[in-house]
Formats: structure tokens, C-alpha cells, sequence
């Protein structure tokens, strides 16, 4: 079987993709996989790392603020479409999966014309606009979260949850006296998070418990910096890092984690039944974040904090809530029943049966 897999533009729609292809491979050892990009965005250069060939598309989002400058946009969707119709053309894919992004747009659409059956996975809680202008043109989508009727046609969606880094539940814990705060701001960082742990280092450090502060690579410098300059620093047990190569031991070891809310954090924080804080990035279209958040803040299974207010109140929140027992109990319990597993062997198997 052939499979042509579609979209990028972030870690949120990347990760699941590889995930699916993995999966693949592993029901199907046979399976050919192509992927299509969007040139010079971040899957062209993560997808060959994951092992898999990917062909990009010239094609870039609308410049919503100057509209007049989309005639170049357009013309470049214009090529990217011949361009998929071509790839297609050429591969011959028994079915067409879109995770959403520019170039799953281009190539799902192209593919459906052509009479390739496809199939959707939404990452988010509020589902993103590639795939609400694709739902007409899918057999499948597969969601991680209830309620996604809002966006499209009941029949068609499947609850599968989000795929998730394969060896994440394989982390040890250590027994030890302190409890262990983790901070985790994604590969680039979450400047709000940053600001608000380094306004507070002084308090996070005379509250006798382990922080990790995974701070990413572009504010690490100025977070060591805030560290070392901090009074309490001396004997306070914070580790400051740009990135962690280590996550299944970290998140076994966290008692409580801060994260921003998007999609593949929540699946994690649900899928370990983590206690979380959450801070949902404003910077993210449709404000899809908070649409995330509230999915697990309704079911009285995580802590939101608005970007707005992180600066004053996220180090007393999440401080007040590692010392509470009952409340990280109640919320642990909570978040696990929330979590979808196998998410990605689900989805391939979808993918697989619509290919037949």
C-alpha cells in the first residue's frame, strides 16, 4: 500500500504525522510513505530526521493584515496545486492522510479530486482551518477531543486522541523528600512562562521543592542569567535548561507540571495523568490553545492560568497546588480519565482500512 501524508508548519501537526507513518510501518512493514511539505517551513527538515522522503510545495498562507500583497500567495497555491497533482499522478497513493497545515491543504484537496480517499487527524480542541475548508472532502477524521461536531460532520469523526512520543510512559521515578515542579515552554520556550518563573525565583526557591526549567534555547541564556543573579540561588535546587532530552524521566519525576496548552503537551499531561498548570499561548490561531485548555479545566482536570496574568499569578498558583495533596490526587485522577491510548496505531489502522 501507498500512503501520502500531508501538512506541517509546527511540532503540533508534525509529530502526530511522523507518529502515523511510524505506525504504518510497524502494521505494515511493506508500506510505502511520501510525504508533502511547505518549503522552508520546519517539516522539511524534520521529516527526513524521522527517515521518510518528503517533497515541498511552494505554497504559504494568506497575509491576513496586507491583503494586497496574496497575489503572490495565490499564485504560489496555484503551483503547489499542480505541483500535488503531479505528485499524486506520479505515487499513485492508496490513500491521502492531511494533519493539517499549508501543504495538506494543496495535497489533500488535489487527491480528493483525484479520487484518492482521505483521511483527517485534528490535532486541536478547536479545529483548524485547513481542515474545516477539507471536511467535505474526507471519509475520516480523527479527533482528540468530544464535542468536534461544532466543525464537522458527525459520521465522519472518530475519537482517537493525539499521538504521543512513543516512549514517554517509560520514565523511572526516584524516591525522594522534595516534590519536583516542571516547566516546559516547548523547543523554542514561552516567553510569559519564562518571565513569570524568573519575576519569582526568589519564592520558587525558598519553597524547599526540585523545579526543572526548561526554558528553550531562544530565552535560556537570559533565564541562567536572571538565576545566577538571584538571591536565594545558593541553596535553591533549580535547574535551568534550554531543552530536555530526557522527557520520560522528567515527567515521571514531576509532581505538578506548567506548560502551555497545545496539543501534543495536553495529550502527554493526560495520557501520565499529570497535575497541570496550564497557560495558553495568545499567539496561536483561533486562539486554539484556550479552546484546548478549557477541555480539561471543564472536567475539573487541570489549573488555567491566562497569558495575561502569568506574570503575577502563575508561581503563587502552581506553588499553593504542589503543597496540596488532596487537590494534585483529585486532578491526577481527573486528567487520566481524559486519555486516549495506542492513539496512533488507531489512526494507522483507520488509514488502513479506508485504503482497502
Amino acid at each position: 500500500m501507498k500512503y501520502l501524508i500531508s501538512g506541517g508548519g509546527t511540532g503540533g501537526h508534525i509529530f502526530p504525522a511522523v507518529s502515523i507513518a511510524n505506525a504504518l510501518k510497524e502494521l505494515d512493514p511493506q508500506a510505502e510513505i511520501l510525504f508533502v511539505g511547505a518549503l522552508g517551513r520546519m517539516e522539511m527538515e524534520r521529516v527526513p530526521q524521522a527517515g521518510y522522503k518528503i517533497i515541498g510545495l511552494p505554497v504559504r498562507g494568506f497575509n491576513r493584515a496586507q491583503p494586497w500583497k496574496n497575489i503572490s500567495v495565490l499564485w504560489d497555491l496555484v503551483k503547489s496545486m499542480r505541483m500535488a497533482r503531479r505528485i499524486i499522478k506520479d505515487f499513485r497513493p492508496d490513500v491521502g492522510v492531511g494533519v493539517g497545515g499549508y501543504a495538506s491543504g494543496a495535497a489533500m484537496r488535489v487527491a480528493a479530486k483525484m479520487g484518492v480517499p482521505i483521511l483527517l487527524q485534528e490535532q486541536n480542541g478547536f479545529a483548524g482551518v485547513t481542515n474545516k475548508l477539507l471536511k467535505d472532502d474526507a471519509k475520516v477524521i480523527c479527533v482528540a477531543y468530544e464535542g468536534m461536531e461544532r466543525f464537522f460532520p458527525k459520521d465522519k469523526i472518530i475519537l482517537t486522541g493525539n499521538p504521543v512520543r512513543q516512549n514517554l510512559t517509560e520514565g523511572k521515578r526516584v524516591d525522594k523528600d522534595r516534590k519536583t515542579l516542571l516547566i516546559i515552554g516547548g523547543s523554542l520556550g514561552a516567553k510569559t512562562i519564562n518571565d513569570a518563573i524568573a519575576s519569582h525565583l526568589d519564592e520558587l526557591a525558598a519553597a524547599h521543592i526540585d523545579v526543572v526549567w526548561q526554558t528553550g534555547k531562544l530565552y535560556y541564556e537570559r533565564c541562567q542569567a536572571a538565576l545566577q543573579s538571584s538571591i536565594l540561588n545558593s541553596q535553591s535546587s533549580i535547574e535551568c535548561l534550554p531543552f530536555l532530552s530526557d522527557m520520560p524521566d522528567r515527567y515521571a519525576q514531576a509532581d505538578l507540571v506548567i506548560s502551555r496548552a497545545g496539543a501534543s503537551s495536553i495529550s502527554e499531561i493526560c495520557l501520565l495523568g499529570k497535575p497541570a498548570v496550564l497557560v495558553p499561548s495568545p499567539n496561536v490561531a483561533e486562539d486554539h490553545q484556550t479552546h484546548n485548555a478549557m477541555a480539561l479545566v471543564n472536567k475539573d482536570a487541570a489549573v488555567l492560568v491566562r497569558d495575561a496574568d502569568a506574570v503575577d499569578q502563575l508561581v503563587t498558583t502552581a506553588l499553593a497546588l504542589i503543597q496540596d495533596d488532596a487537590r494534585l490526587q483529585q486532578l491526577s485522577h481527573n486528567v487520566k480519565q481524559l486519555a486516549q491510548t495506542d492513539s496512533a496505531t488507531r489512526i494507522a489502522k483507520e488509514v488502513m482500512r479506508l485504503a482497502k
